[in-house]
């Protein structure tokens, strides 16, 4: 049973807007950290700045992308995506994690070119360490205000991109600490090691939004309270037993459910349709946002096909105690 066009259509059309004004946000934001961070980074001669302002860059492209992922996603289904748009959002993070595993792999690189070669490098100038304060102070900002937007959204993509910016805040406390190493200590070459760790820290960053969002595109690995939630839903239903061969899938926030139930073998088709419609609203009252729920009905008994079964969950993955309701 499928959620009404026009709820789904709502929800798609409040997340598109949220993504939208998120993306904006990080878009302006983070344009004004990029020019700062590398136009001070080259005065004040600091690699660690540059760096930080090539990654702040990097954000700006992927403010660029959401934006556009937005539109992707409030297309409706059509005949050759009958699932939707929501994928692409998706796709769009695992792109984003490619792009800061580059970025970092680079900054990395032409850190340890600097050092390896023994390049002479004078202390950064003052001018570096009060961008770098400043960087620190937006970045905070708009760390949470993706997260916001992220959670509001219900959008992979946009905590994914709070993860990232808060991973930020994180970097350029590392460069203020090494700028101001440098500077007491009056050894440049510092800041070329402080780039090194900032290149480590992104790719590690990227790293972990790939794993995030992998579990996604590979259909699986969800959190399995939503499985409780859904089998504490068939038991609250008179006439439907057994719930079992469950898979849930999460497409851009929005989940797609298949199970299978037993009824009484001498149910009318008529009737076993009404127990599945009513364990189609068990479930939406215990897991929000589903898209699709699919319910196979089986005559109580059926050892031989349960035999058979080589794929989904069933009540003995889980524990007996009942699950909450989930927000």
């Amino acid at each position: 049973m499928r959620i009404p066009a026009r709820a789904t259509r709502q929800d798609m059309e409040r997340k598109t807007r949220l993504i939208k004004t998120a993306s904006l946000t990080a878009l302006f934001g983070n344009a004004v950290l990029a020019v700062a961070q590398i136009g001070v980074g080259v005065y004040a001669g600091s690699l660690a700045v540059i760096g930080n302002g090539i990654d702040s860059s990097t954000d700006v492209i992927i403010a660029i992308m959401t934006l556009i992922v937005a539109r992707i996603i409030s297309r409706p289904a059509d005949e050759d995506h009958p699932w939707g748009h929501g994928r692409a959002e998706t796709v769009a993070t695992a792109i984003l994690s490619f792009m800061l595993f580059f970025a970092g792999a680079q900054l990395l690189i032409n850190s340890a070119r600097d050092i390896i070669s023994g390049v002479e490098r004078e202390a950064p100038e003052i001018p570096a360490l009060i961008v770098t304060l400043g960087v620190i102070a937006g970045k905070l900002l708009l760390a949470w205000s993706q997260y916001a937007f992220g959670k509001k959204a219900d959008s992979l993509m946009l905590k994914a991109n709070a993860k990232n910016m808060s991973a930020d805040v994180l970097l350029s406390l590392g460069v203020l600490a090494g700028l101001g190493l440098s500077m007491f200590f009056g050894i440049g070459v510092i800041d070329s090691w402080v780039a090194i760790l900032v290149g480590l820290w992104v790719i590690k960053s990227a790293l972990s939004i790939f794993m995030e969002v992998n579990t996604e595109l590979m259909d699986g690995g969800s959190n399995r309270v939503f499985y409780k939630a859904v089998f504490d839903a068939v038991k609250s239903v008179d006439g439907a037993e057994h719930p079992h061969r469950v898979r849930m899938r999460c497409i851009a926030g929005f989940w797609d459910i298949d199970i299978d139930i037993e009824v009484p073998p001498d149910q009318t088709v008529s009737e076993a349709h009404k127990i599945a419609s009513r364990v189609e609203a068990a479930i939406k009252e215990r897991v929000e946002n589903v898209y699709d729920i699919v319910v196979h009905v089986e005559p109580a008994g059926d050892a031989e096909n349960l035999e058979n079964e080589g794929y989904g969950l069933s009540e003995k993955n889980f524990p007996a105690e009942s699950a909450e309701k989930l927000d």
